[in-house]
């Protein structure tokens, strides 16, 4: 879910009831590829945007993020404690919690499979107006979108963490990924246009709805991304991975997952051999496709000092695939993360 003016109808500040336009859009996602980074002097243009909203986690730290992120979703007065994930696209909740399902609009059956856990969401897209809010009261309230009401979970066969379940009632997910239809999330993609920019800035203690001149100041390093050919979305963030100081570096893909709390790493056999990474091996990611640029942060595994390293890495050893890492929301406690849905960038700003 990208943020634009079309799809929220109304925003409410804790000290304004008002309602008023900004930004939101229906939910996208894509596949993997490269993009080019942007120079020092291409950089979007902000100045005549206007009306970001900040919603606070639920579980907000002070200035450090320690767990996946929650934000009130409600149907209605029930507010659910749901998990803001950037690493899958689309609002998952189960059925039993969505006020008068059986009489919404049905606009078909619906497959969502997260591939870090193994769980299949298996229901109906159902259209409904919702609303997200923030610990501190600000909130935002959309127009009827698709919501996948899951009525049944299943698991894949070699799952992580994973419980089949005829009869779920815990599950409550915002999906404000890109670049994930290539990971079996294809029914999520949901796109509407707008006069306002979409896209969301995530910090390590909320998010902020919508893009403008207020929220995208600072000294972010920008990529701008390339358009998917066959889908309305843009292509996944380019980012090259070291393993142990390998050189050059691998080059692919990085995804930024509020989702989960470990690292998934995907490298060829020319940066590291299979099995579990030894403590005190350097991990080293650059933004963009040069092998040879600094990286954009590094960690050593298995010291926990470090704030922006995840609590464990999953190495997968490939000469198949092409090179990927799932940062983890870790990141968040180093760097502000913004994605402008609208003109196809992700910005990269120091905390």
């Amino acid at each position: 879910m990208s943020f634009g003016s079309d799809s929220i109808a109304q925003a409410r500040r804790p000290t304004a009831r008002a309602s008023r336009s900004i930004t939101a859009a229906a939910l996208v996602g894509a596949a993997l590829v490269a993009a080019t980074a942007a120079s020092a002097e291409e950089r979007p243009d902000y100045r005549s945007t206007s009306g970001s909203i900040h919603l606070r986690y639920l579980n907000a730290g002070d200035g450090e993020i320690r767990a996946v992120p929650r934000i009130g979703l409600s149907f209605g007065d029930r507010v659910m404690r749901a998990e803001l994930d950037s690493g899958s696209t689309g609002v998952v909740v189960a059925a039993a919690l969505i006020p008068g399902f059986d009489q919404l609009p049905v606009v078909g059956d619906g497959r969502l499979t997260y591939t870090s856990s193994g769980r299949v969401m298996i229901g109906s897209w159902v259209t409904t107006p919702l609303t997200l809010s923030g610990e501190d009261g600000a909130s935002v309230t959309t127009e009827p979108m698709p919501i996948l009401a899951v009525t049944r979970v299943e698991c894949l066969e070699q799952s992580r963490n994973c419980t089949p379940n005829d009869d779920p009632r815990d599950i409550a997910m915002v999906g404000i990924g890109f670049a994930r239809e290539g990971d079996r999330q294809s029914e999520s993609t949901r796109v509407s246009a707008g006069s306002a920019r979409k896209g969301y800035v995530l910090r390590a203690e909320g998010i902020d709805v919508g893009i403008d001149e207020k929220v995208a100041r600072g000294e972010f390093r920008f990529v701008k991304l390339e358009r998917q050919q066959d889908l309305p979305d843009w292509k996944a963030v380019p980012a090259c991975i070291s393993v142990a100081g390998a050189s050059p570096a691998a080059c692919g893909t990085m995804l930024v997952d509020t989702g989960v709390g470990d690292m998934f790493l995907t490298v060829p056999s020319s940066e590291a051999q299979p099995g579990p990474l030894d403590d005190g091996t350097e991990i080293a990611v650059l933004l963009g496709d040069d092998s040879a640029s600094a990286p954009l942060y590094s960690f050593t595994t298995g010291d926990r000092s470090q704030a922006m390293a995840p609590a464990r890495v999953h190495l997968d050893v490939s000469d198949r695939k092409k090179p990927f890492v799932n940062t983890s929301f870790h990141l968040l406690n180093g760097f502000d993360v913004l994605f402008d849905g609208e003109g196809g960038w992700v910005g990269f700003k120091r905390r």
